[in-house]
Order: structure tokens, then C-alpha cells, then sequence
């Protein structure tokens, strides 16, 4: 039985990884493609969001509004994601999202330094092994493009949410953080994305509609799966968002990151499956 729920947990884990780089690369079809400004793609992706879990909501899940970690977990949400698809627009899917998982080693430091988790030489090692690869990924030496600093920037922001997340999860509901954390996001880049709406054809329609939705999926794989299984043991499996970004970066863009690159992105997944072996 608890196997059963194990195996259920990762295959639900597995999807949800597989549906985030899918709303990533429908979000770079939109900017390098379709000229589409990435302001407007970030927050037209949590409108679609939103629209997604309303029907859903609970009347309690409004009272986590008055919880300050939700606004902090909202604005680097949205931060986050915008940095993200900036990144899009110029870099390859894979590239970037080698840059987006800064965010373990950012979570590291916060979760030790500021919650004072317990830090063990080897974890220290295997950050530093990811860190590594983070910088073989980027190549800030060779071509540091404002589209990779832009990855990194989605890298911190993404670290600093995934520690007030943790931070959070105590305090309020998973679907209720959820929920907040779109409405969040989508009130701060109101703003920029108003600005820049772009003539909605039926391309760019559905593309916003894949892009919101996949992502939407995505994160409610992840709740699900950590619903069915512990953190400690689903969190490493969030890497196999950088074999799904790898493949649909070459099925749908044509692209393959340099050998360095390769390099680095087996470096940041064994560094992820090492901690799970770890905390076994």
C-alpha cells in the first residue's frame, strides 16, 4: 500500500515536472516567436491561473491574505516568474532553466542561515557541486548574455520563495498558498502587463492559454504528489524539470546546449539525487 502511494506520488511528481517547461516553452513561443513582450506574458500567466483554481476556492482560503508570508511568497513569485520569461525570450529553454535552479542553493543558505536548519558537511558539498554547475551552465566567463543573468535572477527569486515557502507552510493551507500566491503575483504585475497587450490573435490566444494552464497544472502536481508522499523525499525529483526543459528545447525549438553546458546540468541533477540518497 505505502508503496503504491509512493509510486503514485512520483509519477504525479514526474508530470507535473514534464507540464512546467511545457508552459515555459509555450511562453517562449510567445516572445521569440510572436514578439509577445515578456511582461505581459508573465502576468497573463497567472490570470490564466487564477481563472484556473476560482472555481475551487474556499471561503477560509481568503483569510490567508492577512499572512505576511503569503504577500512576501507572491511578490518573489512574481518576480520570479517575469525574470524567468525575460530569460525565455533570448536564451534557450534548457540554458535557462539551468540558471533557474540557483533556487536550491539560495533555499540552502536562507533555510540555514535565517530558519537555522540543520547543515552537514556533505549537503554543503553538494550545493557547492550545484553551484558548479549552475556556473558551467551560465559560463559567465564566456557569454554572459543579459537573457542568463536574467535565468539567475529568476534563480534567486525562485531560491527566496521555496524558503518562505517552507517557512509558510505551517502557518495556512497548501491550496490556500496556492491561491494566494497567484492573485499576489498577478496584482503586481498588473501594471507592467496592462501596458503591453498585444493583438490577440488565435495564436497568441492559445498560447497564453497553454503557457497559464501547463503551469497551473504543474504546481498542482507538486501539491498533490507532496500530499501523497514526504517533501524530503519528492523535493530532488523537481529536477527532472531540467531533462524535460532539455528535450523540449531540441523537439521544439531545435536547441542543444554546448558541452559545457551538458556538463553542467548533469552536475545539477546528480547534486539533487545525491541529496535524496542523503536523506534516506
Amino acid at each position: 500500500m505505502l508503496a503504491a502511494r509512493m509510486g503514485k506520488a512520483v509519477f504525479i511528481m514526474l508530470a507535473g515536472m514534464a507540464f512546467i517547461p511545457l508552459g515555459d516553452s509555450a511562453s517562449k513561443l510567445l516572445s521569440s516567436g510572436a514578439g509577445v513582450n515578456p511582461f505581459f506574458i508573465a502576468w497573463s500567466r497567472f490570470v490564466v491561473g487564477t481563472l484556473c483554481v476560482l472555481p475551487f476556492v474556499h471561503r477560509h482560503w481568503w483569510n490567508t491574505f492577512r499572512l505576511p508570508l503569503a504577500w512576501v511568497r507572491g511578490i518573489l513569485l512574481g518576480c520570479g516568474i517575469t525574470s524567468i520569461t525575460v530569460a525565455l525570450q533570448t536564451t534557450d529553454l534548457a540554458t535557462a532553466f539551468g540558471g533557474l535552479f540557483l533556487a536550491p542553493i539560495v533555499s540552502f543558505v536562507v533555510a540555514a542561515f535565517v530558519l537555522r536548519e540543520t547543515v552537514t558537511p556533505a549537503r554543503i558539498f553538494l550545493i557547492i557541486l550545484g553551484f558548479l554547475g549552475v556556473l558551467l551552465v551560465a559560463q559567465p566567463g564566456l557569454t554572459f548574455t543579459p537573457g542568463k543573468a536574467a535565468a539567475v535572477l529568476a534563480g534567486t527569486f525562485y531560491g527566496l520563495f521555496l524558503a518562505a515557502s517552507r517557512a509558510a507552510a505551517p502557518k495556512a493551507d497548501a491550496k490556500a498558498l496556492l491561491f494566494t500566491q497567484l492573485v499576489i503575483a498577478m496584482l503586481i504585475t498588473l501594471p507592467f502587463g496592462v501596458q503591453q497587450i498585444p493583438e490577440l490573435t488565435p495564436r497568441i490566444g492559445w498560447l497564453i492559454v497553454v503557457s497559464g494552464v501547463a503551469s497551473m497544472v504543474g504546481n498542482f502536481c507538486l501539491i498533490l504528489a507532496y500530499g501523497l508522499a514526504p517533501a524530503t523525499r519528492m523535493a530532488p525529483l523537481v529536477y527532472f524539470q531540467l531533462i524535460a526543459a532539455f528535450a523540449f528545447g531540441w523537439l521544439v525549438f531545435g536547441d542543444i546546449p554546448n558541452s559545457l553546458a551538458q556538463l553542467g546540468l548533469a552536475l545539477i541533477i546528480g547534486s539533487g539525487f545525491a541529496t535524496l540518497a542523503l536523506r534516506r
